[in-house]
């Protein structure tokens, strides 16, 4: 069994420019998070896009649904960024019923080193290998069904919907 991950950008890809202090896409630290967590699970990964997920058009999430439906892989892990996940998870629900879809992505640059990028990252590898066909949202080591949780802004975490 391989995992496909898919590469959308997000603040689980930014660098800091010390000079002039914003964040930018250059490469994505996924080998490096990969290699890091010392995971032995089979994956092949593809860079779709490298976007902050508020710049990212209903286009984008086109893409992003068409690649989950050409890959032969049924488990598919999707680094995105946390602020517009759900609307792209709604996407790959309306197209998508026989695979296993995990969003996830963090609040804090993987380059920070206070990330939760690299505890995201294998919390999805578990949950997508586990969790039955569906869309989902793996933050914080929880996972969500994709309809029933948003991102809370004042605490940076992901919530359930009561």
């Amino acid at each position: 069994m391989s995992i496909r991950i898919f590469l959308t950008g997000g603040t689980f890809d930014k660098e800091y420019n010390e000079l002039t202090g914003e964040l930018f896409f250059k490469d994505t630290h996924l080998p490096e998070m990969l290699n890091l967590g010392r995971s032995r699970v089979k994956v092949d990964t593809r860079t779709i896009m490298m976007v902050d997920s508020l710049d990212m058009t209903e286009k984008d999430r086109e893409i992003i649904a068409d690649n989950c439906i050409k890959t032969k892989e049924d488990k598919i892990i999707i680094t995105h960024g946390t602020d517009t996940m759900v609307e792209t998870a709604k996407v790959l629900a309306e197209k998508i019923q026989d695979k296993t879809i995990v969003l996830t992505g963090a609040m804090v640059p993987y380059k920070f080193g206070s990330s939760d990028g690299l505890f995201n990252l294998g919390s999805s590898l578990a949950f997508v290998q586990t969790l039955p066909a569906g869309v989902y949202i793996s933050m914080n080591g929880r996972y969500f069904n994709w309809d029933n949780c948003r991102k809370n802004k004042q605490i940076g975490e992901f919530e359930e919907i009561k």
